[in-house]
């Protein structure tokens, strides 16, 4: 159905986020008249939403200051505490739960292992009683909290609220876990990729000047690929876009599990590199179907390479280089200027793999962009995906979407 018409009854509510979102972007604080020349709405307009938001409780009027002629103008700042949201990253080795404030803080934050149970009940019932456990913990009003965000490996199904088939995770074969946790806590939940999850929260946290065009490069269990293009996260059409883990870098690599040879996302997560190390005799042995084992093998392989190891070295050198290629072809097709790294196991290898990506993207032939690009890791703390998914909640609350000015037309 087309689109037409504007929502003037919505108009309200949505001047009220784009005061809000003024605000939050700027922690020193922001008289009324600032926030009306940044947004281009009236000062009576700024006037009513800020009135709003305080009875809201989700600003403060924090002193005064100068802000052109006249008697000095009152300072309005985010209340951090005036909301909060649980995010959920879950992995095949591990869940993690936080509970971010309306500045995008970690309140508190704990860790579990990922449910095995065969049924979904037992599964949701797990969780639940970790987010309660969370919540009363944190002693923050629970009637503050907005919501919950999972985010979950992929595939999943957005629109339903299911989790579907992720690797590595037998048990959750389509999950509804949306609708089931709502039900088990009585908050509202959200469900993205975890990848999608860690591009939302580049986004939410950005400051000014930051790229609006990015990779996001997710390294877990397994390895994955966020989108932004021009400031909008790139979800695709069934939620489940950044799926490069097949891309081929390596044509006589080893044999990936669909079959083919040489694909990224096999020869450079932590699994493969410990199987690597195991056979150059870099680590003792370690059961590659324990998740659990794997992440305690990997540790010891970034902590050989720190202290200079040369074999340790030379396998997270030859997985930079594999990283570089697919890295390449990404630039390539989205004409990007910034790539990000982050996940539960990439600070441990971070400073060995990007002292020798860079040189090996912008020395490779194939590459097209003519422009600078930068590499960086994630600066979000304890786990990008869990605060990515709290921050699906703010950002759906909180932030201002034109599309809600637009009426269906049936």
């Amino acid at each position: 159905m087309d689109r037409t018409g504007t929502n003037l009854p919505a108009v309200g509510e949505y001047n009220q986020t784009v005061v809000l979102d003024a605000v939050r972007r700027r922690p020193e604080g922001v008289t009324r008249s600032e926030i009306a020349a940044l947004t281009a709405l009236s000062q009576m307009t700024v006037t009513n939403a800020c009135r709003r938001l305080l009875d809201a409780g989700l600003v403060d009027e924090d002193g005064r200051r100068m802000s052109g002629p006249g008697k000095p103008a009152a300072v309005v700042k985010l209340n951090p505490g005036g909301g909060f949201a649980v995010g959920v990253h879950i992995d095949p080795a591990q869940v993690t739960y936080v509970l971010v404030d309306l500045s995008g803080t970690v309140r508190d934050h704990s860790r579990t292992g990922t449910p095995t149970a065969k049924g979904s009940h037992a599964v949701i019932a797990e969780m639940a009683n970790a987010i309660e456990a969370l919540i009363v913990g944190s002693a923050v009003d629970r009637s503050r909290v907005l919501g919950i965000g999972i985010a979950s490996p992929g595939p999943v199904s957005v629109d339903d609220g299911v989790v579907l088939n992720p690797p590595m995770m037998p048990n959750w074969h389509r999950v509804a876990l949306r609708r089931s946790l709502a039900e088990a806590t009585g908050l509202p939940v959200l469900l993205e990729k975890d990848t999608t999850a860690a591009v939302v929260a580049e986004l939410w946290f950005a400051g000014p000047g930051s790229s609006r065009d990015f990779a996001f490069m997710y390294y877990g269990t397994g390895l994955g690929t966020g989108l932004s293009v021009a400031g909008e996260v790139v979800r695709g059409v069934s939620s489940n876009a950044g799926d490069a883990g097949h891309m081929t870098v390596e044509p006589g690599g080893e044999v990936c599990t669909c079959g083919r040879r040489g694909c990224v996302g096999y020869i450079t997560v932590p699994r493969t590199l410990v199987e690597r190390a195991v056979r150059d005799g870099v680590l003792d042995s370690a059961d590659p179907d324990d998740v659990v084992a794997v992440a305690a093998a990997f540790a010891r392989l970034a902590t050989l390479a720190a202290a200079g190891d040369p074999g340790a070295n030379a396998i997270l050198a030859d997985a930079a280089r594999a990283l570089a290629r697919s890295v390449v072809v990404i630039v390539n097709l989205l004409d990007i200027d910034q790539v990000i790294f982050g996940g539960p196991f990439w600070a441990a290898i971070s400073s060995a793999v990007l002292s020798v990506l860079p040189e090996a993207v912008r020395g490779d032939p194939a590459l097209i962009a003519s422009h600078p690009i930068r590499f960086s890791a994630s600066a979000i703390p304890i786990d990008v995906a869990a605060v990515g998914a709290a921050t699906l909640v703010l950002d759906t609350t909180f932030s201002p979407r034109p599309s809600a000015l637009l009426l269906s037309a049936d």
